[in-house]
């Protein structure tokens, strides 16, 4: 815990002077990429600045009770109690603010949902997760982009990816990874059976320009026609896009804006996140005896959360959290649900974590 911390707070005072350094003060696009990686490690790390503050006010206070001085004795002895108060509720803090291990402090994330098995019932749940995520997000007064999306023949989603922006969005949404699971009867069932369709979830990161350093020659751009559900044209000119990255075999499309340029920047957007999540996956893979978070791993494989309408049932795997509250949920009152996922990381941090070194 103290190790992340410090390299953290380390961080964030390389960017200090690299905020001053002329060399990036001359780049207006590496200047305000420094700027937001500074800004959002700015809490953290001004919390863990006076928390090692009060650790040298402390040990200076147990100094001078060693010592000779009769009132100087008697007011570290009234001190030593608040300052060590103090500390205790930053450690809190700072363990509420370090869930999600080194990307916790994002303030940008994208956030993937591919339908699975369950044909067009999973395409149209897919939907229906989509729109929960989206109204979560309006009530968090988070901004939200629509990146790319790949509609079925019913109004559903085969794919759609939405890129979030706000103060703590991917530290709230990171559980959110791994399958989802409804049983319901479907709008394509004539007889009112209930059948069980899955979607997958991938919330990943957004990296900093600085972090993934990608090159034009590092993919391929492939320009084609955007199409619709059936394959009819949406327009005549080439402006969809697909990325294709050499070293990963990632692939990324985009079509949804009539411009080709923005289109190529929502699809690079897209493509730095999913290889800094593939990286990230590889590094957590390498050391996943040391894995902080307790949850899941993240990977779309793992079922997390299944949502059982006849029920009016929501019940999250991981953690044995069932809610009677469905239609609530549905509609875009997650609380309930990432508050408990978030609890529970917090109590498996305490336990790990909790005692503060004296």
């Amino acid at each position: 815990m103290r190790k992340l911390l410090d390299q953290k707070l380390s961080r964030f005072e390389e960017l200090e002077r690299l905020m001053v350094a002329p060399e990036v003060l001359a780049d207006s696009n590496r200047l305000a990429s420094v700027a937001r990686e500074h800004g959002s490690l700015a809490k953290l790390c001004s919390k863990y600045r006076r928390f090692n503050q009060l650790n040298v006010e402390i040990d200076e206070a147990h100094e001078i009770l060693n010592g000779h001085d009769a009132e100087l004795k008697e007011l570290a002895e009234q001190e030593i109690p608040e300052l060590k108060e103090e500390r205790e509720v930053l450690w809190n803090e700072l363990l509420d603010l370090t869930i999600g291990g080194n990307d916790a402090n994002r303030t940008s994330c994208i956030l993937e949902i591919r339908a699975g098995t369950g044909g067009e019932e999973a395409a149209l749940f897919a939907r229906d997760l989509y729109e929960m995520y989206t109204h979560f997000c309006m009530d968090r007064g988070w901004k939200t982009e629509l990146m790319s999306m790949s509609p079925s023949e019913m109004g559903g989603f085969k794919e759609v990816v939405l890129g979030i922006e706000g103060e703590s969005c991917y530290q709230e949404l990171q559980f959110e990874s791994g399958g989802h699971r409804v049983q319901r009867v479907p709008e394509t069932e004539a007889k009112g059976r209930i059948h069980t369709s899955a979607a997958t979830v991938a919330v990943m990161a957004e990296p900093e320009d600085v972090e993934i350093d990608l090159k034009p020659e590092d993919y391929r751009v492939d320009r084609f026609c955007s199409s619709g559900p059936g394959g009819q044209h949406v327009n005549k000119t080439a402006s969809a896009i697909r990325l294709t990255h050499y070293e990963t075999g990632i692939v990324v499309s985009c079509q949804d804006e009539k411009s080709q340029h923005k289109n190529l920047a929502k699809a690079l957007r897209v493509l730095k996140s999913r290889i800094y999540e593939a990286k990230r996956m590889e590094d957590q893979k390498k050391r996943s005896e040391d894995r902080l978070s307790k949850i899941g791993t993240g990977d779309r494989s793992e079922k997390i959360r299944t949502y059982n309408f006849p029920e009016n049932r929501v019940t999250d795997h991981r953690i044995g959290l069932t809610i009677y509250k469905l239609n609530t949920i549905l509609a875009g009152d997650l609380s309930p649900v990432i508050d408990g996922l978030l609890e529970y990381e917090r109590q498996e941090l305490r336990s790990s974590f909790g005692k503060i070194d004296e």
